[in-house]
């Protein structure tokens, strides 16, 4: 049976259906015509010459320059949207008969976009956002149009453009990047964004932010068109382009802070190496209030080495994104913004934008600009506006590869200005900062007298002040020590530590952690060396002529020596070989902490002064201890034969004197120094000559392992849970001059633990935010009247009945008491009697 075409669709069939009271039925014939395309071809036709003549009508009214409201013109403009949007949902299945149809919708959009009415302009844009969706049409042919049509005033159409262009570029590389058509796409954006005009300016530059930010468009290309808007005529888009900048760096940092401040990323970390000791004190050892303070102490230490490993993965990955980091010419796009700065008369927020993106690009690219510093000298002043965020610029801006000639008066500024006797403590303190971050970036600003009167701010009242005095002997001790008096110095690492000459690159030789698995197998080999030394020792240095009981002794101080810690040993060592033996007795006697960290930093002063002396000391100790060896031995072997002999004749033995004896336990001490220096040696000169061996996979992870257990051990140290005395100026890690360029300096932390002077609103908020949880005031009789309970202690013993004893005593006690007071009152004096 063939089927029944439908009557052909007419404007006096729709206003008759619509005038019977039936819905439109543009729908209706929509959804049909998807279901069978060829049955509806002529219907098509039909509305597709209707569109036409409508398209031409309007054309015409707007030729005559009238409105489109008048005479029924919203009727029309309405019917014309609807069909727009009716023929872009049927052209995939018509693709010969309506090929001309974007063509048409695009060329009343760009000619009479004003001038159309709201609502047809809407229904236009979105046929022909339908159209680009279908893949009707290029997205590179209408992208002009879209970016006009977000130019023209009407919000709804912009929205719409807008969110169309982003969308389609994020579909476009959801899957792969295309970078012919990204490339085509980017071209149109960037001649929008380098015309003058400020409107289409704007709007090219709001999308490639918003690209950039949703990591769509992460390229150079995109990046370097960011920052080229810096220098737009247009102050409007230059302060938007700088605070792009500006936010994106605030915006990782905030990332940073969050990703630190979060346990479950540092759960995510298995890397806590701690020995079973250690957490067998903190849960086994003490009392109750020990072991849970311990315990504390332990949780401390894991999540602080956790937040450790987290930053070196960080950093190892390489995770930090800016803007700026990808700028292809670094070294021009600084000078170009600085000259601008030096001549625009923008108002003064934006001219600290503009500096702190050049302190930034200055920082991270190490550049060298030397007419910023001066600049910068004419604001250092403690009543200047925003005077922390010139300072934070000011300090991002200095890195190792700038002179310190240029720097030195800036720095003199700073310190002249903000640190001095009559300056305020919230000056001061700000000022004892900058100096530190200058000073860690830049060392040879800093020198010995001016670094001996920073540091007397230690004893200041102030807590503001002191910390920031007490972090700079803390970084010194680091990187410089001997720019501190002695008592200020602790017990460094290095205390021949020197900051680097300007220009000055050090270059790595080996692995890195390489040295720790030297020194852990150096030890191990040092364990096994040390027991066969003590039970050869036993049978080969045993002296014949030794007093009968003294053998265990020896023992025992052999034993001692050998457990004891090697670098106190040298130190001691030194100490002795320098004439101070006597010295050495008498402070073994008295065994006080204080007096064993002033032999160690002695040995560490006179180490480099005395140590060829050491040297040849040694080499004299050691042949001698060799040819004493070898006449012992020949003595031996001489007497080996006459050993029965003298064994029913030990009572004949002469005693040595007490002095002799002393001398040969010296000598033999001496000698056996002597041994382990030179076996030191050749271990050392085994290492260097092994460093080009290639390391295995099982060595990087033993490398891991130990640096693990050696943060561990300083961690441990530092919240004082065992005792090291290498690891008390440990707590400090040096930051490398990469890590301090990519690290941004907040302004906040330069005025850390300031007290900053509340305002009357603030106090009386917080006087009302303690009052909240406090009930209203009430009187303490009151509450003891409507007390609930039973009697109190006292009232129950007012209550108590007393025996009659106590009965009768208590009445005799008060008649006697009575009878006093009565024979009292009778003999006061009353006044002069006026008759006598």
């Amino acid at each position: 049976m063939p089927r029944k075409h439908a009557p052909a669709f007419t404007l006096e069939a729709a206003s008759a259906s619509a005038g019977a009271g039936q819905p439109h039925n543009l729908p209706v014939l929509q959804a049909k015509m998807k279901r069978d395309p060829e049955g509806y071809e002529e219907e098509l036709r039909q509305l597709h010459r209707h569109f036409e003549s409508s398209v031409f009508l309007f054309r015409q009214q707007a030729a005559l320059a009238t409105t489109s409201s008048s005479g029924g013109g919203g009727e029309v403009a309405k019917e014309l949207g609807d069909l727009a949007l009716f023929l872009a949902h049927v052209a995939p299945f018509y693709p010969d008969d309506l090929d001309d149809l974007p063509e048409q919708i695009g060329g009343l959009l760009d000619t009479n976009a004003r001038g159309l009415p709201p609502g047809l302009r809407t229904h236009l844009v979105q046929a022909l956002i339908l159209l680009v969706n279908r893949k009707i049409v290029d997205l590179e042919d209408t992208m002009e149009l879209f970016m006009e049509l977000q130019v023209i005033g009407d919000r709804a159409v912009k929205k719409l453009a807008f969110s169309h262009i982003v969308h389609s570029i994020r579909r476009m590389n959801q899957k792969h990047k295309n970078d012919t058509r990204n490339r085509k796409l980017q071209n149109i954006l960037f001649k929008f964004l380098q015309a003058e005009e400020e409107s289409r300016a704007k709007r090219a530059f709001t999308i490639l932010c918003d690209l950039h930010r949703r990591r769509v468009w992460f390229d150079e290309r995109t990046t370097n068109a960011i920052c080229d808007a810096c220098f737009h005529p247009s102050s409007r888009i230059m302060v938007a382009a700088i605070s792009f900048l500006l936010g994106y760096e605030n915006a990782e940092q905030e990332d940073d802070s969050d990703a630190s401040s979060s346990e479950d990323e540092a759960d995510q970390n298995p890397q806590i190496l701690l020995s079973k000791q250690d957490v067998y004190k903190a849960n086994h050892k003490g009392t109750a209030a020990s072991k849970k303070k311990k315990k504390a102490k332990l949780q401390r230490v894991i999540r602080s080495m956790k937040r450790q490993q987290r930053k070196s993965v960080e950093e190892a990955g390489s995770s930090y994104y800016s803007p700026l980091t990808y700028l292809k010419d670094a070294q021009g796009f600084a000078e170009k913004l600085f000259s601008r700065l030096q001549k625009c008369n923008e108002r003064f927020e934006v001219r600290m934008m503009m500096l702190k993106v050049i302190a930034r690009t200055i920082g991270l690219h190490h550049l060298v600009l030397l007419n910023f510093y001066p600049y910068l000298q004419r604001y250092v002043q403690p009543h200047q506006r925003d005077v922390t965020t010139l300072l934070a610029a000011a300090v991002q801006a200095c890195h190792d590869m700038v002179p310190p000639d240029a720097v030195e008066p800036l720095f003199k500024q700073i310190v002249n200005q903000f640190v001095h006797d009559k300056s305020r403590p919230e000056a001061i303190a700000v000022g004892l900062n900058v100096v530190r971050e200058i000073c860690m970036r830049m060392p040879l600003m800093m020198n010995e007298d001016l670094l001996q009167d920073l540091v007397l701010y230690k004893k200041s009242h102030e807590k503001a002040v002191s910390i920031a005095a007490r972090s700079l002997i803390t970084l010194f001790r680091e990187i410089c020590p001997s720019l501190l008096v002695k008592k200020d110095r602790g017990r460094p690492v290095d205390p021949k530590a020197r900051p680097k000459a300007f220009g000055e690159v050090t270059v790595a030789s080996d692995v890195p952690g390489a040295e720790l698995l030297d020194e852990s197998i150096s030890s191990e080999g040092e364990g096994s060396d040390d027991e066969s030394d003590a039970f050869d020792s036993d049978d080969e240095t045993a002296l014949p002529s030794a007093p009968p009981g003294t053998e265990g002794n020896m023992e025992g101080s052999d034993a001692n020596k050998l457990d004891a810690n090697e670098d106190t040993n040298e130190e001691d060592e030194a100490s002795d070989d320098d004439g101070g033996t006597d010295e050495g007795q008498d402070n073994s006697d008295n065994d006080s902490d204080d007096i064993d960290e002033e032999l160690d930093d002695d040995s560490d002063v006179d180490a480099d002064t005395d140590m060829s002396d050491e040297d040849n000391d040694d080499d004299e100790e050691l042949k001698e201890s060799i040819n004493g060896s070898e006449d012992e031995g020949s003595d031996q072997d001489e007497d080996s034969d006459e050993g029965d002999k003298s064994n029913g004749s030990s009572s004949k033995v002469q005693k040595r004197k007490l002095s002799d004896y002393i001398g040969e336990l010296n000598a033999a001490d001496a000698s056996l120094r002597a041994l382990k220096r030179l076996a030191g040696a050749k271990k050392a000169h085994v290492s260097s000559d092994e460093t080009g061996k290639i390391l295995s996979d099982e060595d990087f992870k033993r490398i891991k392992e130990l640096k693990a257990k050696k943060e561990a051990k300083l961690a441990l140290a530092q919240h004082g849970l065992i005792k090291g005395g290498d690891t008390k100026s440990a707590t400090f890690k040096m930051p490398s001059s990469d890590q301090l360029s990519r690290k941004r300096v907040d302004p906040l932390q330069l005025e850390a633990h300031v007290r900053r002077k509340m305002s009357k609103e603030e106090r009386l908020a917080m006087v009302k935010a303690g009052r909240e949880d406090r009930g209203a005031y009430v009187a303490r009789a009151a509450v003891k009247q409507k007390k609930t309970g039973g009697l109190s202690n006292k009232q129950k013993q007012h209550r108590k009945r007393m025996p009659l004893a106590a009965t009768r005593a208590k009445a005799a006690r008060s008649r006697q008491e009575k009878k006093q007071q009565r024979k009292r009152s009778g003999n006061q004096f009353r006044g002069r009697k006026a008759w006598k």
